[in-house]
């Protein structure tokens, strides 16, 4: 069994029905961490050897944030920075995370069709979560497709529900080892089920 850690960063939960839900679908699985940053770390400072020894002690993480202007909520980027540190997560000495998969759990307001190469945005959302990427290939990690939720603002309770049981599919069929050698065929973990 793989243990996963859940790296949960949304200034404003009370504002997105849909991430609740899908933390409510995971958190009482066994053998998954959720580690709230904005509940946790409210002024920034972030306790960097308790975050690097979460990492330490799991083998998926999951970086799940809401999709704002491309990118990430601002702690995450913060913990980003000051937790994936060289010496530990990359350099000569930095193999901390070596062999660990990773990926984005993401919600974004806009539908799938804005983001492709002809849609509003121009780009797909892996072309979005280059940094993301790089910064797993940097630190050694395997870099994992992304599970998206599209179009959250216009979901209905059901939606909401249908979402959050692909999530918590998703999450135990990482953790019981069930997708391994299909990982890497899809553009998002959602297409899996």
């Amino acid at each position: 069994m793989q243990k996963i850690l859940i790296i949960f960063a949304h200034p404003a939960t009370h504002k997105s029905k849909i991430n609740i839900e899908l933390i409510k679908a995971v958190e009482p699985l066994k053998g998954v961490v959720i580690n709230n940053l904005y509940e946790n770390y409210p002024d920034f400072f972030i306790d960097i050897k308790h975050e690097q020894q979460l990492l330490v002690d799991n083998d998926i993480i999951v970086w799940h944030h809401p999709l704002y202007w491309f990118s990430c909520p601002a702690l995450l980027k913060e913990w980003l920075d000051l937790v994936l540190e060289h010496g530990f997560a990359y350099g000569r000495k930095g193999n901390a995370l070596k062999g660990k998969s990773v990926f984005n759990a993401i919600s974004t307001g806009g539908s799938s069709d804005i983001y492709t190469s002809t849609g509003k945005n121009h780009f797909t959302i892996p072309q979005f979560l280059i940094p993301f990427h790089q910064t797993a290939v940097l630190c050694g990690m395997n870099y994992l497709p992304p599970f998206v939720v599209h179009g959250a603002h216009l979901l209905n309770n059901r939606g909401i529900i249908l979402y959050a049981q692909k999530y918590r599919k998703i999450i135990t069929a990482l953790r019981d080892e069930k997708f391994n050698n299909r990982l890497n065929s899809v553009n998002y973990l959602n297409e899996l089920l």
